[in-house]
């Protein structure tokens, strides 16, 4: 096997460990910048690499068990505490412990399985703060502020009660806030540009005061097997992520953190007088499934409060056949449908059809397509309303109390970061990049 120095032994002194880290992730890179680019490499120098990224990694996972509070005060202090500052401050404060961003911006324009797999670093990191109470909370009440561009945007969508933010528009109509899903050219698969736009979408809608209630729906395809219908998510874009463009930081965990986690839970206000009693700032949300809600989309679903169908609509988690982890699916869909049905969803890939028996789990009602329309129109409103915001904040807090995701959450953040370097997914995301699977790797089947 390929020699590589131990990592070193973890002291208790944050100073000299943290020096430590750094000469031996230096060294770690230092061996791998003499190799080949990655796709070049012999199976030896495959192996070296390998032997100095498990060392390297090894050693950034003591180093935390033994500093994770003190690394977070410190990478925190003076910012805004969110993950995408907190891991780029990081990177300063403790060089070696996770990936600059000129290493990063390295890996850019690369496909997934040509890269270094540096974002498993952040997993680990994630993973370590996550794990502590104190750091894991205040990184899940920072994931769920406002985005800067939602507050920009907030006084024009008030006045005018619409926007378009490019892959998703919002509408208000009569105190209830639709929010369109259009990135038609991949069947509304989940992308970086979909992520940042639903999660904008999501808090103007929380954000704004005329808006009571929110609706999620996908926009009409062109797509010529899909024309003219309804589509609400086919999940996760595999072309996308085959390419390279799928980020760890700001899609895969960001997304959890935020979006889906602010469908559930609200976004945070600052505590203030104002915002007192609940500076989490939290409405009901229904959800309009036509066609099919794959992966991400089932994922979004399993949080809304009320679910309506087409009589020919699906949900499917196909994590199994894709190999990486269904955001908090698992912690959501067990809950729902219970072990023995989620298990059946996610390891083998089973499909629910709105209309069968188990089609009632997760969908409220189940109507003739043409019928959709009338029915989001009718029941929407009824869902506005303080004794209904009241009651599902009880709800969730029964049914997910924040310690249960941020427990779930470490360990999701570094599962997914070693998922998304496997063999097996770096494979699979390959065959369906290149034509496999149907509908420009959206993921109907």
């Amino acid at each position: 096997m390929t020699e590589f120095p131990p990592a070193p032994r973890v002291t208790g002194d944050l100073r000299a460990d943290a020096a430590a880290l750094h000469a031996h992730a230096g060294r770690a890179d230092d061996l791998i910048a003499a190799l080949p680019p990655k796709p070049e490499r012999s199976p030896a120098a495959q192996e070296s690499a390998a032997v100095a990224h498990r060392s390297a990694r090894f050693a950034r996972q003591r180093f935390l068990r033994a500093h994770a509070a003190a690394v977070h005060a410190r990478a925190a202090d003076g910012g805004t505490g969110h993950p995408a500052q907190l891991v780029r401050t990081a990177a300063h404060a403790f060089p070696g412990l996770v990936p600059t961003e000129a290493q990063l911006d390295g890996e850019l324009g690369r496909r997934q399985a040509d890269k270094e797999g540096r974002e498993v670093d952040q997993g680990i990191f994630f993973h370590e703060m996550l794990r502590l109470p104190g750091p894991g909370r205040r990184i899940l009440e920072a994931a769920l502020r406002p985005t800067p561009r939602a507050h920009d945007l907030l006084p024009a969508f008030a006045a005018a009660g619409s926007v378009d933010l490019g892959t998703v528009r919002v509408d208000r109509r009569d105190g209830v806030a639709h929010v369109t899903i259009r990135n038609i050219h991949c069947l509304n698969a989940e992308d970086n540009a979909l992520a940042a736009d639903l999660e904008t979408a999501v808090d103007l809608v929380l954000l704004d005061d005329a808006s009571g209630v929110g609706v999620l729906r996908g926009a009409r395809m062109t797509h010529p097997k899909y024309a003219g219908r309804r589509v609400f998510s086919a999940g996760i874009n595999l072309k996308e992520l085959h390419a390279g463009r799928i980020s760890y930081v700001d899609f895969l965990l960001g997304r959890e953190l935020g979006l889906v986690n602010k469908l559930c839970r609200g976004v945070l206000r600052e505590e203030t007088e104002d915002t007192w009693p609940h500076a989490a700032l939290a409405k009901p949300w229904l959800g309009a499934v036509d066609t099919f809600a794959i992966g991400g989309g089932m994922q979004i679903t399993l949080v809304l409060d009320r679910v309506l169908a087409a009589s020919d609509a699906y949900f499917s988690l196909p994590a199994a056949k894709e190999g990486i982890v269904p955001g908090a699916g698992n912690l959501r869909l067990r809950r729902l449908a219970g072990g023995r049905l989620a298990r059946q969803i996610v390891l083998w890939g089973r499909r629910i059809a709105a209309t069968d028996p188990e089609g009632a789990l997760f969908a409220d009602a189940v109507l003739a397509p043409e019928e959709l329309d009338a029915a989001v129109r009718h029941e929407a409103p009824l869902l506005a309303g303080a004794a209904v915001t009241a009651n599902r904040r009880m709800l969730v807090a029964a049914e997910e109390p924040l310690d249960a995701f941020r427990s779930y959450a470490a360990e999701f953040a570094l599962a997914q970061a070693l998922r998304l370097y496997s063999e097996d997914v770096l494979t699979k995301v390959g065959r369906f990049a290149t034509g496999e699977r149907d509908t420009a790797a959206a993921g109907a089947r």
